[in-house]
């Protein structure tokens, strides 16, 4: 394991919860946590020994956003190539996306400009009591299209409320985010890990897999053209695990009425 000092990694099993652990700055994104989420997600391509991620903030936030004391310091302006530090954040986002790996966000607390774009590129987001979300940017003097915000608020809320939230800068908080579709489930800020434990239990009884085509094949239909590409992904998924050991598993014990033990072959 690569020793992180803006995040944490806890192996369980299959299992890795992350937790972004700048506490003290509410989890502010600084060039260091940048380049450790770039390593960590970057790495989970490639690692099927690693099924499932959780992605949480430590103390009373999630992610309050970029540092901007450090973005003020200068501190992360020298970064070079393609479009400097803005491209080297927003790699973070493209590999949440790319990883195999389901992400499930506890949220709490706040969720601002690129801490809310962290919620959104995660797969399944579960909010505690007390969280906030908003597309900090505008409130800055940016444009509120950053960091793939523009991207995936609209296909989770719709374009109305995305337009809305993304026009005025206005805060989002957990009950309304839950009416709207944008979390799938409110819990008390204490409970948010053990309501994570469910989602999780129940995504390790799928073979590995169908998970990892499950996450590729639902990204890709988000934007396909017809309804013949999205099928035709389907398709190519379903053959793919048919041919698996697992799949003859899992048919076994549907028959047996038991938990199949899925060896990834």
């Amino acid at each position: 394991m690569t020793a992180y000092e803006t995040i944490q990694i806890e192996k369980r099993g299959q299992v890795d919860w992350l937790t972004l652990n700048r506490p003290e700055a509410l989890n502010a994104i600084s060039l260091k946590m940048v380049d450790e989420l770039g390593d960590y997600f970057g790495g989970l391509y490639n690692d099927p020994s690693t099924r499932i991620v959780v992605m949480r903030g430590a103390g009373r936030a999630f992610c309050a956003g970029l540092d901007i004391k450090e973005a003020d310091a200068g501190q992360n302006a020298p970064f070079g190539g393609g479009f400097g530090f803005q491209g080297h954040l927003a790699d973070v986002y493209i590999r949440m996306r790319r990883c195999p790996q389901p992400i499930v966000a506890l949220v709490q607390g706040a969720a601002c400009g690129g801490g809310f774009a962290f919620a959104l590129a995660a797969d399944i987001r579960i909010a505690g009591e007390s969280a906030r979300m908003n597309a900090a940017f505008i409130r800055l003097g940016l444009s509120a299209c950053d960091m793939g915000v523009s991207y995936f608020l609209p296909r989770l809320v719709g374009t109305s409320v995305a337009a809305e939230l993304m026009l005025t800068g206005r805060f989002i908080g957990a009950q309304r985010a839950l009416a709207t579709g944008l979390v799938s489930e409110v819990v008390p800020d204490d409970r948010l890990e053990a309501a994570a434990e469910p989602y999780v239990d129940e995504m390790l009884t799928t073979s590995p897999m169908g998970l990892r085509l499950t996450k590729e094949g639902l990204n890709l239909a988000v934007d396909a053209p017809s309804l013949e590409a999205a099928m035709a992904i389907e398709n190519r998924n379903q053959v793919l695990c048919a041919r698996t050991r697992d799949f003859a598993e899992g048919r076994r014990a549907f028959i047996e009425k038991r938990r199949p033990v899925y060896t990834d072959s």
